[in-house]
């Protein structure tokens, strides 16, 4: 079932004009909210967004895509408190924000709605245009809603899984 919702979701780029209903937005806030993270930490602040002035108010903050603005809704994630030091190497808040919003993106396929991971923005305008703190680092955004499926999805070519995976060692 979940490798069913892996192969359904793909970053949507055109969406239908139709909200997302409050209870299914809340059943993928959940997956969120259930993600693993270490010691428990959750270092993260979700920004729900589904105001349609204040998402148009964001596209340039966004790169200038222009599709963001038919999203329904906007996730921004935000760095909330230090994650778990990882290793004794680095903050794992990034990690686990990550692991929290590829549950999004895996309950939302599952129930028919689509997301797009967006790196392209300007964090600092972003936090100003939604009133976040300066210390709270925008570490993500996700655009939520129904895809448009009259546009075609792109094809994914994906590596072979020997082209990816090594056993017991590393190798080339």
């Amino acid at each position: 079932m979940i490798l069913e919702a892996i192969e359904k979701r793909y970053s949507v780029r055109h969406y239908k004009d139709q909200p997302v209903e409050e209870d299914k937005l809340a059943e993928v806030l959940e997956a969120a909210r259930l993600a693993p993270s270490g010691s428990n930490l959750q270092p993260w602040k979700l920004v729900v967004v589904r105001d349609r002035a204040t998402i148009r108010s964001m596209v340039h903050a966004i790169g200038g895509q222009q599709f963001v603005e038919q999203a329904a809704v906007l996730v921004v994630a935000c760095k909330s408190g230090e994650g778990y030091n990882i290793g004794h190497r680095y903050d794992g808040a990034v990690v686990d924000i990550t692991i929290a919003l590829d549950h999004v993106t895996l309950q939302a396929a599952s129930m028919g709605l689509g997301t797009c991971w967006l790196g392209n923005y300007d964090g600092n305008e972003v936090r100003a245009l939604l009133g976040i703190p300066s210390e709270n680092p925008v570490v993500a955004i996700l655009a939520l809603g129904y895809p448009d499926e009259s546009h075609p999805r792109r094809p994914g070519v994906r590596k072979a899984l020997d082209e990816l995976v090594c056993w017991e060692k590393f190798t080339g």
